[in-house]
């Protein structure tokens, strides 16, 4: 028989095996519980960094989407006109349609000041076509003035001839200078998204100088007439319409459609001397015409091309102007029966580039020709009539006030000798 240590060290002994036995599950438990702690911890974190990245990834698109909206109102971009889902909606209505896209740009500078007139502006104008519609349900009245200075020399052969190069009669030697001021009010109103109405009522000033010198007539001192006239222009009505929704690298795409009045003055109206002593004739007017004497519709095209950060734009158009029947000129020797006349198609084109300087500012360059038709009477040439190329190189820049309207000033340079050397001509939209 055992000692009576020995068996307590065995009953102690297997007691303790019991105890383990009976705890080795709860063990195995806290262990479980202990390595699902971990992991949830491991997961928690992962979720935090997500949650952070996904907060940075916000912060960068309000940041892009900032960008964007302030890159598109110094462009003069500001409405979504067609609805894609490429296209970014703007808070305010001024433009055809958005030209960025969410996608595919990095943030640059911070977000603008909300406080700050984020008003739209449009790119400096240049061409008498804007390619900026007016929101719908909102007026547009845009005074502005222009002025135009053109010099030109003519030589007219008063005479006939017996053989080439010998002249029988009178040499005219004139030379033209020619002032005109054009103060127009413009109203423009945005039926639709897409859809924009135009009436424009121009009242002009025209002044001329004729300096002439009469060779072989003995005479070797200039003669000076002096002739102006002033009244309401040609009263004007537009319609632009978009086709297309445009966005990211596509164009957009707006028609017209202009119709010209006959309500100024017209070139048979005025009074032409065309008697002299001796029985030569001027055609000089006592008093100068203030409109083209036909009505006139003008179809035309603007496209627009969005090229971060600049803005390329240009049109196609064609002036076609309604013949008249039976007309007599107003002579001082009394009417003369023209008959029927029909002027020449005028077939134009012109193109551009606009860029923003900054937030307030914008810049325009562009070209602008158009090629005029001969002109016919009663069914035949008139006698002297040939095709005219008038080319306009145009500078335009664009300056937003504090007040939020814009100032608009452009430039015009004739390169061809039959266009006006010098147009000045500043503009003043207010939108209400």
């Amino acid at each position: 028989m055992k000692n009576k240590p020995t068996r307590i060290a065995l009953a102690l002994g297997q007691g303790f095996a019991g105890i383990m036995l009976l705890a080795l599950p709860g063990l195995g438990a806290a262990a479980d519980t202990e390595a699902g702690g971990a992991d949830m911890l491991r997961m928690k974190q992962q979720i935090t960094e997500q949650n952070a990245e996904i907060d940075a990834l916000k912060a960068n698109l309000a940041r892009q989407e900032a960008a964007l909206s302030e890159l598109r109102r110094s462009l003069g971009f500001e409405e979504v006109r067609g609805r894609g889902p490429d296209t970014v909606p703007a808070a305010e209505a001024n433009v055809p349609a958005t030209m960025a896209q969410r996608g595919g740009q990095q943030p640059v500078g911070q977000a603008p000041d909300p406080s700050r007139d984020t008003r739209s502006r449009e790119i400096a104008p240049i061409f008498e076509t804007p390619g900026v519609l007016t929101a719908p349900g909102k007026w547009v009245l845009e005074p502005s003035l222009q002025y135009a200075y053109s010099s030109s020399n003519r030589i007219a052969l008063v005479g006939y001839t017996v053989i080439p190069a010998i002249l029988i009669g009178l040499i005219d030697v004139r030379e033209v200078k020619r002032n005109t001021f054009t103060a127009a009010l413009t109203v423009r109103r945005g039926i639709t998204n897409r859809f924009e109405l135009e009436a424009k009522l121009p009242w002009v000033y025209r002044s001329d100088t004729s300096i002439s010198r009469e060779i072989a007539s003995g005479t070797a001192v200039d003669s000076v007439f002096d002739a102006d006239g002033s009244g309401i222009g040609d009263v004007e009505l537009t319609g632009r319409y978009q086709l297309n929704d445009g966005g990211g690298d596509s164009p957009y795409y707006i028609a017209s459609l202009r119709f010209k009045t006959r309500t100024g003055k017209d070139p048979f109206e005025v009074k032409t001397n065309y008697t002299l002593p001796g029985g030569r004739g001027t055609g000089l007017q006592s008093e100068l015409p203030t409109g083209s004497g036909f009505y006139t519709l003008t179809p035309g095209l603007t496209v627009l091309i969005p090229s971060d950060p600049a803005v390329f734009f240009g049109g196609i158009s064609y002036q076609h102007s309604f013949k008249r029947s039976n007309v007599k000129a107003n002579t001082d020797g009394g009417d003369i029966l023209v008959g029927d006349v029909a002027p020449g198609g005028v077939i134009g084109f012109n193109f551009g580039m606009g860029l923003a300087l900054n937030d307030r500012s914008s810049f325009s360059i562009g070209y602008d020709h158009q090629s005029v038709g001969k002109v016919k009477i009663n069914g035949s040439t008139a006698p002297g009539s040939v095709r005219v190329q008038l080319g306009t190189l145009l500078l335009g820049y664009s300056h937003r006030l504090n007040s939020g309207n814009t100032v608009n000033l452009s430039l015009g340079v004739g390169v061809t000798n039959d266009t006006p050397d010098l147009q000045l001509t500043l503009r003043m939209p207010i939108t209400l």
